[in-house]
C-alpha cells in the first residue's frame, strides 16, 4: 500500500523528469555554420548557404565534404572504417563528425550556444 507520503514523492518525480525533459531535451534548431578542423590548429569556418565541395588536407589524404541545402557531410575519406561517412547528413546547431584517423572534424554551429564534450 502506498502512503501519502509516497504519492508525494511520485509526484515530485514527475515533476523533476518533465523540469529536466523540457531544460536538455529542446527541439534542436538548424544550423547556419559549419566549423571544419585539422588537427588542432587549422580551421575553417563555412556557411551551410552556399552549396559546395571542399577537399580538406589531413595525416592520411584527402577527405571530401559537401555542403548542399543546409546541410553538410562527408562524402569520401581514406580511412579504413568510413564511418564519417556512415555518419551521415548534419544540419542541427551542435552536431558533429570526425574522421578521427585523418584528424577531420565538421560541428555544425547556428545562432544558439549550444554546449557538449568537444567544447571543453
Amino acid at each position: 500500500m502506498m502512503r501519502r507520503a509516497d504519492y508525494g514523492v511520485v509526484l515530485l518525480a514527475i515533476g523533476v523528469l518533465i523540469a529536466v525533459y523540457g531544460t536538455y531535451w529542446r527541439p534542436q534548431q538548424a544550423g547556419t555554420t559549419a566549423r571544419i578542423s585539422v588537427g588542432r590548429n587549422d580551421v575553417l569556418d563555412v556557411s551551410l548557404k552556399r552549396d559546395q565541395r571542399l577537399p580538406i588536407h589531413g595525416p592520411l589524404g584527402t577527405s571530401v565534404i559537401e555542403v548542399h541545402d543546409g546541410k553538410v557531410r562527408f562524402i569520401d575519406s581514406p580511412c579504413r572504417g568510413k564511418q564519417c561517412i556512415h555518419a551521415g547528413w548534419l544540419q542541427h546547431d551542435g552536431d558533429f563528425a570526425a574522421c578521427l584517423p585523418n584528424g577531420i572534424s565538421i560541428t555544425v554551429g547556428g545562432s544558439r550556444r549550444s554546449y557538449d564534450s568537444i567544447n571543453f
